[in-house]
């Protein structure tokens, strides 16, 4: 058995978890992140012998701990670089842990963990490579290299989101222009949508959202698209191509096996699936040769916890 856990802004999640990636038992508690790491380190360790408890186990039982972190981590020195919704700067999580409970703990990124899940469990089971990519609020990824995490030097590879696709006017969080998020994340598809409602108080994205331009969901968009909405097309089609586009990009750079797509805009399935591997296919370097296949993500929710639990 391992212990997973997922930390979050809103909720921090922990898992036992079995050799086959099966979550046996789980628990969460709020974050509330102004209380500060230690508060945070003790709810973790606290959530996760309650569990060993409850399971009828002991801690001798417990292979190891794993986290995931949404920010930077330093594994080696246990250390948290930076994550900004926690309000962390250098945190020295796993000491603070081990004041609890002494196990081997392991960190890393959380979209990295998850990436992990679906490389080992997920939709990229078999494989020895695999990048995940996951279309929510921003664009989040891992890449997964012979059943491993590959984090780079400096522990913060591979932010996918921000490599820049062009100049498309639109300011990244991250303070640049044209970032791959800014135009295959769901927030994109939010933005054109509104833009579609502003102009046209008839719309069908608009309707779909209630009559509120506020309430637009990348959901909405997809919706109306799927009923031949003809600005909700214009939009999807759009939003095919870009995200075509960075996934052509990243079998340049990396040649995976496996490409997996998750998150909220993933839920479209093969309304999604099947006009991107068109796209890429029309745009791969080498047409002749094999490249990564496009999957959808397996394991939903429950990837950030599991993919800790097997660091």
């Amino acid at each position: 058995m391992r212990i997973g856990v997922d930390i979050g802004g809103t909720n921090i999640a922990v898992g036992l978890v079995n050799e086959k990636g099966k979550i046996m038992a789980m628990g969460s508690r709020p974050a509330e992140p102004k209380r500060g790491y230690a508060a945070i380190a003790k709810d973790i360790a606290e959530i996760s012998l309650e569990l060993i408890k409850r399971c009828g186990l002991d801690i001798s039982d417990i292979e190891s701990m794993g986290i995931g972190v949404p920010g930077v981590a330093d594994n080696e020195k246990g250390i948290v670089l930076r994550a900004v919704n926690l309000y962390w700067t250098k945190v020295p999580l796993v000491k603070e842990i081990h004041k609890y409970i002494d196990i081997p703990i392991n960190m890393d990124n959380d979209a990295n963990v998850a990436a992990l899940a679906e490389g080992i469990f997920g939709a990229g089971k078999g494989t020895n490579s695999s990048v995940t990519i996951t279309l929510g609020t921003g664009v989040g990824s891992g890449f997964i290299l012979n059943g491993k995490v590959f984090n780079g030097a400096h522990h913060f590879a591979p932010e996918l989101g921000h490599i820049v696709l062009g100049d498309n006017g639109v300011m990244c969080n991250c303070g640049k222009i044209g970032c791959f998020e800014t135009y295959a994340s769901a927030t994109a598809l939010i933005r054109e949508g509104k833009k579609v409602a502003i102009k046209d108080s008839n719309s069908l994205i608009l309707k779909l959202a209630g009559g509120e331009i506020e309430s637009i969901t990348a959901k909405n968009v997809i919706d109306a698209a799927k009923q031949f909405d003809e600005a909700a097309m214009m939009i999807f089609n759009d939003y095919v191509k870009y995200l075509a586009m960075g996934i052509v990009n990243i079998i340049n750079i990396l040649d995976p096996e496996v490409i997996i797509i998750g998150g909220g805009v993933a839920n479209a399935g093969d309304f999604l699936l099947k006009p991107l591997k068109e796209e890429v296919s029309k745009n791969i370097l080498f047409k002749d040769l094999p490249y990564a296949d496009i999957r959808k993500a397996e394991l939903g929710n429950d990837a950030g916890i599991i993919g800790a639990a097997i660091l």
